[in-house]
């Protein structure tokens, strides 16, 4: 019988680990980085393009194709696999974080989220249970539990009655996830930590999930302006409090930088929209640091945009014409920017477990410390 889900730990130097999350339809390689799959589609790439980077799974949202196309129009049609082309895992996040940040009108109770659509102005509720339900029309392979997340700077009190909120929806998301027993076989739950940047209320929030039990845990609630100290100093302790054996997974990170340093403290999932925006932008990672390819110094520049990579752009493309289809808005450049910085991250993802598994992550983390402050200025 297929395995559902089984994580194992094949490596660890310090706290950063390396190894495998088996799923029924591929296994992927911790640490992982999830390209952001938004509406069904990592803009500018074709699938089989974004699995030729590296990537074994990538990342759906569930507020975005509850309202476009719809989660019952998907089922329809094969489900989120056979919808966008992918074959290989999927995660979904719950919806919760967007529902909070891009509707214009939202009104939050005990039962979830009524808001309005940003698209069309529609009204709509999202309960744990819609959320699970949704998750389950798309066919999610891990599907994320729905949770409240505080903005940045709430106070105390604030931070505390949103995460035990957390809580009592992930109870509810367990109970919704489980209650679609077919899915359930096959799909994976992963419960979400919360409590700001409170060390106390971060344990509580562990404690609560572990109790309630998941295939997988995320450290929620981070990247929201707080700054890469102030994340650090919670990564310093919140993956020690989730459990050991689980995978654990740091939503919406981020930088280069930021992805070394959270290995480092024991993370080993992550996504970000970052190296597909910053490509449709004009920017690309490099191992010696982002490169503005709008610059006027890459205009007559012979170089690839990377010595050291090797996928397709940098081996076939120069800096000289990657800045002139970005300056001129050809569509084009976005798709290669992008491409390299998807391959870019899976590269560096790929070397950091080489690092870990060798016993050397932190000559690696320091290496590339060094290496990625050389151009900041691109």
């Amino acid at each position: 019988m297929t395995t559902r889900f089984a994580f194992t730990v094949a490596a660890t130097d310090g706290a950063a680990r390396t190894g495998v999350i088996a799923m029924q339809r591929g296994d992927i390689r911790t640490p992982a980085f999830m390209p952001v799959g938004t509406a069904a589609t990592v803009k500018a790439m074709r699938p089989a393009e974004v699995r030729a980077t590296g990537a074994d799974i990538i990342l759906g949202n569930t507020y975005h194709l509850m309202l476009r196309p719809g989660a019952e129009r998907v089922a329809r049609l094969g489900g989120l696999h056979q919808f966008m082309g992918w074959d290989r895992p999927i995660l979904t996040d719950s919806g919760g974080y967007q529902v909070m940040s891009l509707s214009a009108l939202t009104k939050q109770s005990e039962q979830g989220v009524a808001f309005q659509s940003h698209i069309d102005g529609s009204r709509h509720m999202l309960t744990p249970e819609r959320s699970m339900e949704i998750q389950r029309l798309l066919g999610s392979d891990i599907v994320m539990a729905f949770d409240e997340c505080p903005p940045n700077g709430v106070d105390a009190k604030r931070a505390l009655a949103s995460m035990e909120r957390s809580m009592r929806w992930a109870a509810r998301s367990r109970a919704g996830f489980d209650a679609g027993e077919e899915h359930a076989s096959r799909a994976a739950l992963f419960g979400i930590q919360q409590g700001s940047l409170d060390e106390k209320l971060r344990a509580h929030s562990a404690a609560a999930l572990t109790d309630i039990g998941f295939d997988g845990y995320a450290i929620g609630g981070l990247a929201v302006g707080e700054g890469q100290e102030a994340m650090f100093g919670v990564l310093d302790y919140a993956p020690g409090q989730l459990p050991a054996d689980k995978p654990r997974y740091l939503m919406g990170v981020g930088k280069p930088d930021d992805l070394v340093g959270a290995v480092a403290r024991g993370v080993d999932m992550f996504d970000c929209v970052l190296p597909t925006r910053s490509g449709r932008n004009g920017q690309a990672f490099t191992w010696n640091g982002p490169v503005n390819i709008r610059n006027a110094k890459h205009a007559e520049d012979q170089g690839p945009l990377d010595a050291r990579c090797d996928c397709p752009v940098c081996t076939t493309w120069t800096r000289a014409y990657l800045h002139h289809l970005v300056r001129s808005g050809e569509m084009l450049g976005a798709m290669l920017m992008t491409q390299h910085n998807l391959h870019f991250y899976q590269a560096l993802m790929q070397a950091m477990r080489d690092a870990i598994a060798a016993g050397r992550f932190a000559a690696f983390q320091s290496e590339f410390a060094e290496n990625y402050r050389r151009s900041a200025a691109g």
